[in-house]
Formats: C-alpha cells, sequence, structure tokens
C-alpha cells in the first residue's frame, strides 16, 4: 500500500484491446489485494448521450461531440479523484483512447494536482487483419508501450502485462481424489487417497483423453494426494510446491469440532474473517494468494493446463479467473471428484463444471451466520483475557503461538478492563 495513488492510462485508437487490458489489471490487482477500480470512459459517454449511433460523433469538426467526450472525460476523473481520495482505492484505471497530447497533458496536470503517480500504457496494434478480428471478438493484442517504470506496483503491472495472451485454450481445476483424512473430517495433512479418490484418479485420465489435447500440461502440489492423482494419467506432470494446501499450522489434521473445543477463539476469529484469518504458526488465504501468484503469472502464459490441486488453493485461482472478492474466495465450492474447465473469454472466463461421478465426501463448511451477541462476544474477550468467569476453563497457553493471536489478546484485555471498569462504576 501507498499513500501516493496510482492512476493507470490506457492510450491507443480503438479496437486495440485497450478494456481488455483495463479489465485484466483490475482484477489482477484486487486478486492481490490492491484495490483498483476502472474508469471506462467510453461507458460515461453511453450513459450521457444515445442520440449518435454513429461514427459522426466521433469526428473532429463535430463541436458537439467534441464538447459531450470532454465532459464525459472530466466526469470520469472526478470520479477517479474520489475513489482515490476518498473511497480507500490505491489504483484507478483510467480507460479511454487517450491519444492527442492535449488529453495527456490535462491527465498529468490532474494527477499532480491531487498528488497521483501517473503511468501511461499504450497498446499498439497495426495489422488490419487483427484490428478487423477485433471489432467482431473485442480483444486484440500486440505490443504495449510503457516507459518511467518508477515502483514496485508499476513493475508488477508490467510483468504481468509481458505474459498476457489470447490464444484460444482451456485451464481445467480439480482436486485431489479423496483421501483418508477427507473422510475422517480432518484438515490438512499428508495421506494418500481412498479407493474412491483412485477411481476418481482413473476417470480423470479418461475425462482428459476424451478433451483431445495433445499439448496438456499437468501441475501438482508435492503433496501424495495430488501426485498420486496424477500418476493415473499417465502422462508428464510437473510438481509445484506453491501449490501445496493452506498451512493450517497446529491445526494440521484436526476436525473442525476439535479446533472449536480446544481453540475456541481461534475458532470464532476465524469464523470472523475467513480471508485474513491466520492459523497459528500457518497460514491465511491472504497468505495463499500472494504464494500463488506465480501460478497464476504462468498460467497467463501457458495455453492449456491441467492444475490438480487442493481446496483452498482451488479458491484462490478460481476468485482470480472469476473475479471474486476477498469476502467470497473463502467460500467458493469446489467439490472432489469435480473438473472445472474454464476458457478465457473477452472479459471474463467462461466455467464448466463436470462432475465425474464418483462419490466423495462433502469437504465444504458453509459461511456461519455471525450474531453480535454481548454475552457471547465478551465470553470471547473473557477467553483471549485468560479469564474464565462464564465457568469456561482458561485457554490462555494457546495464545503465545502467534503475534496474530497476541494481537487480539492485547486488544481483548483492554476491552475486558473497560468492561469490568465500567460494571463496576455503575455498582
Amino acid at each position: 500500500m501507498t499513500n501516493c495513488p496510482t492512476l493507470i492510462v490506457t492510450v491507443g485508437l480503438p479496437a486495440r484491446g485497450k478494456t481488455y487490458i483495463s479489465k485484466k489489471l483490475t482484477r489482477y490487482l484486487n486478486w492481490i489485494g490492491v484495490p483498483t477500480r476502472e474508469f471506462n470512459v467510453g461507458q460515461y459517454r453511453r450513459q450521457f448521450v444515445k442520440i449518435y449511433k454513429s461514427f459522426e460523433f466521433f469526428r473532429p469538426d463535430n463541436e458537439e461531440g467534441l464538447k459531450i467526450r470532454r465532459q464525459c472525460a472530466s466526469a470520469a476523473l472526478n470520479d477517479v479523484r474520489q475513489y482515490l481520495t476518498e473511497d480507500g482505492g490505491q489504483v484507478a484505471v483510467f480507460d479511454a483512447t487517450n491519444t492527442t497530447r492535449e488529453r495527456r497533458d490535462t491527465i498529468i496536470q490532474f494527477a499532480e494536482q491531487n498528488g497521483f503517480k501517473v503511468f501511461f500504457v499504450e497498446s499498439v496494434c497495426e495489422d488490419p487483419d487483427v484490428i478487423q478480428e477485433n471489432i467482431v471478438v473485442s480483444v486484440c493484442l500486440s505490443r504495449f508501450l510503457v516507459n518511467r517504470v518508477l515502483d514496485h506496483i508499476q513493475s508488477r503491472i508490467v510483468y504481468y502485462l509481458m505474459n498476457i495472451h489470447i490464444t484460444p485454450r482451456s485451464i481445467y481445476l480439480c482436486r485431489h481424489g479423496e483421501s483418508e483424512l477427507n473422510v475422517k473430517g480432518r484438515i490438512g495433512g499428508d495421506s494418500g487417497l481412498t479407493t474412491r479418490g483412485k477411481e476418481f484418479a482413473k476417470k480423470l485420465s479418461q475425462f482428459i483423453q476424451t478433451q483431445g489435447i495433445s499439448d496438456l500440461k499437468v501441475w501438482t502440489s508435492q503433496m501424495k494426494r495430488t501426485i498420486q492423482t496424477a500418476e493415473a494419467l499417465n502422462v508428464p506432470y510437473e510438481q509445484w510446491k506453491v501449490l501445496n494446501e493452506i498451512d493450517a499450522g497446529v491445526c494440521e489434521e484436526m476436525m473442525y469440532e476439535e479446533i472449536q473445543e480446544n481453540y475456541p477463539l481461534e475458532f470464532a476469529l476465524r469464523d470472523q474473517d475467513k480471508y485474513r484469518y491466520r492459523y497459528p504458526k500457518g497460514e491465511s488465504y491472504e497468505d495463499l494468494v500472494q504464494r500463488l501468484e506465480p501460478v497464476i503469472m504462468e498460467l497467463e502464459r501457458q495455453e492449456n493446463v491441467l492444475v490438480i490441486c487442493h481446496q483452498a488453493v482451488m479458491r484462490c485461482l478460481l476468485a482470480y479467473f472469476l473475479d471474486k472478492t476477498a469476502e467470497e474466495l473463502p467460500y467458493l465450492k469446489c467439490p472432489l471428484h469435480t473438473v472445472l474447465k474454464l476458457t478465457p473469454v473477452a472479459y471474463g472466463c467462461k466455467v464448466e463444471s463436470i462432475s465425474l461421478k464418483v462419490e466423495a465426501v462433502n469437504t465444504h463448511r458453509e459461511k456461519p451466520e455471525l450474531l453480535v451477541n454481548i454475552p457471547v462476544t465478551m465470553h470471547i474477550l473473557a477467553l483471549a483475557a485468560g479469564f474464565s468467569p462464564f465457568g469456561v476453563l482458561s485457554c490462555s497457553e494457546y495464545f503465545d503461538l502467534s503475534l496474530y493471536t497476541l494481537h487480539y489478546k492485547m486488544n481483548a484485555m483492554l476491552m475486558f478492563g473497560f468492561f469490568y471498569l465500567f460494571i463496576f462504576s455503575r455498582s
């Protein structure tokens, strides 16, 4: 994060893929945790006026059209200012042609006045056939021009743009076959497949053969259950350590009921914010997203890929392609023995869910309904402070397992102290 927001400005003639770039950048930056919004001047124009339905509107000698276009650009920049200065945004993508020096000077002046870093990205395509195709399918990429790359965010943007392409392809995501710990209701671990898990692996091999993809690449984690699933395919596969399941720390190989009994505060905190909650000595979904960024970059570079992974990992990858928020991500449904076929399209991704008809346990835990309840809240605070006023055993022995938990413990002790001072002062 930075106290100097970034304004990304697209440059290019119509039908050069500027909106495609804008939407992909916005999706990527939001996924890695940088609050980003796209501002498409064309949308402002279409909302502003509907009387022009031909190229006449864009003629340089059309004074009325020129005036309207300037008003629309000004309205979009005003919304950019509000988003970056008042709404907590870090990056705004200003999507328009911006082909005149006058317009670009206006944008630079606007950025300087508001303390924004400005970063121009020009999309260049000079092939008439590609441009004609782009008019039909709304996607065209040839080459990008960037300069004055000044900071970390801009460097990441450039690296991302260097990796994307529009070659038709399919990305297949699936979890490993059912594992022995899945059947026992235990999370994490490194167990092997059950009989049904092995049956899924065989069905997966048959399914991939029906797809008729000769150049398919297969990726797995370094855990037994994904490797055993890939072995049944009888094709080369590549192991990625970064595809390993989320690290549950001290809760590895425990059942949710055991976590709730032994670590009640941890269990409650995770339900409060599942995306940012970090297991003691383990990881959070937020950590996992950062770990998986190289996988996303490589998926953008490659063509047809099958990724055999784990529930939390698959949720993170799926959230990127489907543009899901941090709140939605941890609750995406990724059932066992089901393949998701992702086909990138112009401004998004088409998803096809294929069940391979092999029974498996359900490992999905629905989002709990969180009710604000003063006695329950004070119960949690009392536990955090190491007290047992509600007849519950002290659980202070495990609060020093992580600084994350310690942070909550200190805040809870202060709140608990103020609560008792308030009660005693009124008695």
